[in-house]
């Protein structure tokens, strides 16, 4: 156990960082060019936006992998995991300030008008065009897929009320969100007035919740951002401001958090495929043939000794 600070385990987990920012680049490169957003819903969360995970009690994060920041104004506990990115001390002004800027949007977003109010809470076979969309109680899906289409526009942006009669959970297990026709993850917010659960689930979007969050196994692109605990086990995040920075040309994301935004001017490094040398998140000549499994890239081996060591044997 390791606490407040980030925690890079020998896990096969920490493979599974190259694996998510490879096939984000795909998405982001194959994703349609940007175009002007006709009255879409935008969510602001100032300082938070930062953040990766932020609950206002206890994190705790087990054998999962967060690239992203993680923060919170009491404790954050890391066992076994991951965290490619700053896990902020309870004490440092930046997470009161973050967890200060999430509060006032939280509590702003209610007064917002819904475009449609959903039937029903159950997401599945649902594919909604960009808007403002409200479910009065819990919204509950099993097995199911949401699809959000973009139609086109990479601005294109929604927001999710669950809970607008004042009590509602979010809860998802084997939940699917889908993006098509240019929609992005961080596009997507999720204001609950109570708890949010999810269990095996790809999940996308920014989530704002009233109470504690949980996700078990499967997956996050965006962010969590809750009034209460967050607890992750066996969870692969990735945050938005590391898709921000893969969207800028001008920066090369080498696995890494960049610790300092100047660096985003700075060219990526060339690869260097000697044996010995580590990975560099490069894969020349695309020789993995679309298996991010089988890249060229070394994960460790000896100068001298020909041949790959880890997934790359």
């Amino acid at each position: 156990m390791k606490n407040l600070q980030a925690h890079r385990s020998l896990n096969p987990r920490r493979q599974s960082a190259k694996l998510i920012t490879a096939m984000l680049s795909a998405m982001l490169i194959s994703a349609t060019s940007l175009q002007s957003a006709v009255a879409q819903p935008s969510v602001d969360t100032g300082a938070a936006a930062g953040f990766a995970i932020l609950g206002g009690t206890a994190v705790t994060l087990t054998d999962s992998t967060v690239i992203g920041d993680v923060g919170s104004p009491t404790a954050v506990t890391v066992t076994t995991s991951t965290v490619v990115g700053t896990v902020y001390p309870a004490a440092d002004p930046v997470v009161n300030s973050a967890y200060s800027d999430f509060q006032i949007r939280y509590d702003a977003i209610p007064f917002e008008a819904c475009d449609q109010t959903l039937s029903s809470g159950d997401l599945s076979g649902l594919m909604l065009t960009p808007g403002t969309y409200c479910i009065e109680a819990a919204s509950t899906t099993t097995n199911g897929t949401l699809t959000l289409d973009g139609q086109g526009d990479a601005n294109a942006a929604w927001l999710f009320k669950v809970g607008t009669g004042g009590t509602g959970a979010l809860t998802g297990t084997g939940l699917t969100v889908v993006m098509e026709n240019g929609a992005q993850p961080c596009n997507v917010t999720w204001w609950v007035a109570e708890a949010v659960t999810m269990s095996a689930s790809s999940f996308k979007g920014n989530i704002l919740a009233g109470a504690a969050t949980t996700f078990t196994g499967g997956s996050l692109i965006g962010q969590v951002l809750a009034q209460t605990g967050v607890t992750f086990t066996g969870t692969d995040v990735f945050a938005c401001t590391e898709l921000d920075a893969m969207k800028n040309k001008s920066c090369g994301y080498h696995g890494k958090k960049h610790q300092d935004k100047k660096q985003h001017g700075k060219k990526k490094a060339h690869c260097n495929q000697g044996v010995g040398n580590g990975p560099e998140n490069c894969d020349p000549g695309k020789s993995n043939h679309g298996d991010y499994h089988n890249s060229n890239d070394e994960t460790g081996g000896t100068p001298g000794k020909p041949g790959r060591k880890g997934n790359n044997s």
